[in-house]
């Protein structure tokens, strides 16, 4: 039974229209706010970037926003002239059925670079989409799932703020399962609030949220084209200030943190969910390095998933970081083994190492150094035969 308490004034569609060939996906989802909606964006940080996301990025940030379109199944990026132009169709033909300007809506795709979109198929689906809209959890579900692409299972949090005039709910939901590194993952992500939030203000909670959450998964480090985190918030009355506000930014970084973690859980063919927590560098910045030197590492990752606490591979992965720092600064547990110790290896039992790795789904990797307060929480998973094997066949 699905009990997700919805943000108000939002509804949500998903049908399948033929961008994939199996009747069985959905593959269209359309996310429609009933009244004008604060709106703003956080994108990928790649130099080749998709059509929908050049599209999105020069709608936003706006306070009159009134609807999403998102495709699965094809990227529409690499596509040139003619992608911009069927991005914008998108847009197009869902203000037509929402009876909006077009620039009131904002376009998502994802799937294969480099190919054109079907657009008679896209334009039948937004039309069919229309007139699905519902706000219930059940039409999340369909709208949650025809955004997929590799991922097993979809990601959806939510969360009641409760502030001194009402409670405000929040709604997020997202995809991505590869191609992940910071700068954005692989992903689309989608965040609604009943809540009156200045354009201004939400876009900062934006890439606040995305530098504390969404840049903080690894699953290769590959970054895509495609990257895309949405906010509407379409609360009517005073826009929360102060107080209020701060509790709205606490809640919405939360929702992307549950989403976040969900995307490197679900990470192709991936067995484990690493928790990396990096403290005690000169600042942050050296504490991120590290940590993605570690997270990145395919020799550390193949490590996990064949259970072998191989922890020279970790150590000598943070000496390859960039980061000046010397042995004897830093120590690493696994769990709650402690393996290295101020650069000196310490005795622990290979068989319960090996044990921790294989029975838990959730690991936790912490490198402690010495050097001052910089810290950086990451999160990434292990690497094993089904993400090659997914990834080797993925077009063919």
């Amino acid at each position: 039974m699905l009990d997700w308490h919805l943000a108000r004034n939002f509804r949500f569609a998903g049908v399948h229209c033929g961008v994939r060939p199996d009747r069985d996906r959905l593959d269209l989802a359309l996310l429609v706010s009933d009244r004008p909606a604060a709106a703003a964006g956080v994108f990928t940080q790649n130099r080749v970037r998709a059509a929908p996301v050049r599209v999105c990025q020069e709608r936003l940030p706006r306070p009159d926003a009134r609807g999403v379109v998102v495709c699965s199944g094809n990227a529409n990026a690499c596509t040139g002239q003619r992608g911009l132009d069927d991005a914008r169709r998108m847009a197009t033909v869902g203000a037509e059925v929402l009876d909006c300007a077009a620039e009131q809506v904002l376009v998502c795709s994802t799937g294969v670079i480099g190919r054109h979109l079907p657009m008679p198929a896209v334009e039948g689906g937004i039309r069919s989409a229309v007139r699905q809209l519902a706000d219930s959890p059940q039409a999340l579900n369909d709208a949650a799932h025809a955004i997929l692409t590799t991922d097993t299972r979809i990601k959806v949090a939510t969360r009641t703020v409760s502030l001194s005039r009402a409670d405000v709910r929040l709604t997020g939901f997202a995809k991505g399962a590869a191609m992940i590194g910071p700068n954005m993952a692989t992903m689309l992500a989608f965040v609604c609030a009943d809540a009156a939030v200045a354009p201004e203000d939400l876009h900062t909670i934006a890439r606040r949220a995305a530098a504390q959450t969404f840049n903080c998964v690894r699953v290769e480090g590959h970054t895509s084209t495609n990257d895309t985190l949405l906010f509407l918030a379409n609360g009517a009355g005073r826009r929360l200030e102060g107080e209020g506000l701060a509790r709205f930014t606490s809640a919405a970084t939360e929702v992307c943190a549950e989403l976040a973690r969900a995307i490197a859980a679900d990470a192709e063919g991936a067995h484990h969910l690493v928790t990396l927590d990096v403290e005690g560098l000169r600042d942050d910045h050296e504490a991120a390095l590290v940590a993605r030197a570690v997270a990145d590492s395919p020799l550390v990752k193949t490590a996990i998933y064949g259970a072998d606490p191989n922890w020279g591979r970790i150590v000598s992965a943070a000496g390859y970081a960039g980061v000046l720092f010397e042995e004897e600064h830093l120590s690493l547990w696994l769990g709650d083994l402690l393996l290295y110790h101020a650069g000196t290896p310490q005795p622990f039992d290979a068989d319960t190492a090996s044990a921790y790795l294989k029975n838990n789904r959730d690991v936790h990797l912490r490198l402690r150094f010495t050097l001052g307060p910089g810290r950086c929480t990451l999160w990434t998973c292990d690497l094993g035969h089904e993400y090659v094997r997914l990834n080797a066949e993925y077009t063919t």
